[in-house]
């Protein structure tokens, strides 16, 4: 994979985990033929229609697409957000949805929106990110113009910010809040009753909390996580659930997803989006509508993951800190006793020509000057149940 060429006076922070990669890898030969378990990339087959679905809808590709999505497309969101959660009322496909480009340029243009919403601050406008975090969130922060604060998300605090440990003069200053459930890396799912405090704290706040559910549908046990257009009533008031099909559908590369939830702020985004945002063509809509109205094919790519974590069960047998986690398709491996995330990956791809990501890559230091990541790596179990197995294989030998 080619990289663009980034800023090296940037700091390491604010540049992208795999480029801090490929640099800390560049100049050392693999040991044996590279395996890439770096990039949470699904590599399952794309479900069956999706080839005709896109045929049939090709004309589309000749007209410029409406920045809300088509009206079909809403629906189908909306529908499917009523069949997969116990939302308290059908969601309003009109005023309640819009299309997205995908859900990372979807967090990044809200933290914009966002920042325009909210009134003055006392003090400098922060945005607060669980530690470590997808980098989009810190991308959006910056782009409105506020400061990041990140929060601590470790084995003690079940792997999700600690809401007891926020500063009230901090809340005070803050316009929006990101929260991923299934978390990115660990996999942790937040249970109804932390969400219903996180809405209630952010609403007594003033600020947006912005829920990114990419990986919602990935779930390893029997319970469905808990969306937070569940927990926060029949008022979607200053909150957003940010969903696509990339993992849902093994469709990375189709760039669909949606936002749903506060009206009032939608219609803003939308006024936004209709100059900034990039639209999505009406052919994959209509692939993400027939996506949407099929469950077959992500129970069979869920029954996979779920086989991928029995093996990974059985190798690592609780090797390295590794738990079972509830959700997503990484693994968040403890490797401070062979020197840490970044030791690790490197010796891994000396040894073993297996490519992870260093966990203190996908995080920031935090006020304490630690950084959470950094006795960590990163492994994502996303190809077929084989080659999973030879990653497996290659973790346990390059790490034992």
């Amino acid at each position: 994979m080619s990289l663009p060429p980034q800023n090296p006076s940037a700091p390491k922070s604010h540049r992208s985990p795999f480029v801090r990669l490929a640099d800390l890898l560049a100049g050392t030969e693999p040991g044996r033929p590279a395996l890439s378990a770096a990039v949470g990339e699904p590599q399952h087959p794309m479900p069956d229609f999706v080839p005709g679905v896109l045929a049939g809808a090709v004309g589309g590709f000749g007209r410029y697409p409406r920045a809300e999505g088509l009206p079909a497309f809403r629906k189908a969101a909306a529908d499917w957000l009523g069949r997969r959660y116990a939302v308290p009322r059908p969601v309003d496909a009109e005023r309640e949805v819009l299309v997205l480009n995908g859900s990372r340029e979807g967090l990044v243009s809200a933290a914009v929106t966002a920042r325009r919403l909210v009134g003055e601050r006392p003090g400098k406008p922060v945005m607060l990110l669980p530690n470590p975090f997808y980098a989009a969130y810190a991308a959006g922060t910056e782009l409105a113009g506020c400061e990041v604060v990140v929060m601590p998300t470790t084995k003690a605090s079940g792997w999700l910010p600690d809401l007891d440990a926020l500063d009230p003069a901090l809340l005070a200053r803050t316009v929006a809040v990101f929260i991923a459930s299934p978390a990115n890396p660990q996999g942790a799912v937040a249970s109804r009753a932390y969400l219903e405090r996180l809405v209630a704290l952010t609403r007594a706040n003033g600020a947006y909390l912005f829920s990114d559910e990419c990986y919602s549908e990935i779930y390893l046990g029997a319970e469905k996580p808990t969306g937070i257009l569940e927990a926060c009533g029949s008022d979607f008031t200053g909150v957003l659930a940010f969903n696509s099909l990339s993992k849902r559908s093994s469709l990375p590369g189709l760039r669909c997803g949606f936002v749903a939830g506060d009206a009032a702020f939608l219609k803003d985004y939308l006024t936004f989006r209709w100059v900034a945002a990039p639209q999505v063509p009406e052919p994959l809509q209509a692939v993400g509508i027939a996506a949407y109205e099929d469950e077959a094919h992500v129970e069979a790519s869920r029954a996979l993951y779920r086989a991928k974590f029995d093996l990974a069960d059985r190798l690592l047998q609780g090797r390295f800190g590794h738990e079972r986690p509830a959700g997503g398709f990484f693994l968040w491996l403890d490797v401070s006793a062979l020197g840490g995330g970044e030791t690790a990956t490197l010796r891994l791809w000396r040894e073993q020509g297996l490519r992870v990501v260093p966990g203190g890559y996908l995080a920031r230091a935090g006020a304490d000057g630690i950084n959470p990541g950094d006795p960590y790596i990163r492994v994502a179990l996303v190809q077929d149940l084989e080659t999973c197995g030879e990653v497996l294989e290659r973790l346990v030998a390059g790490l034992s």
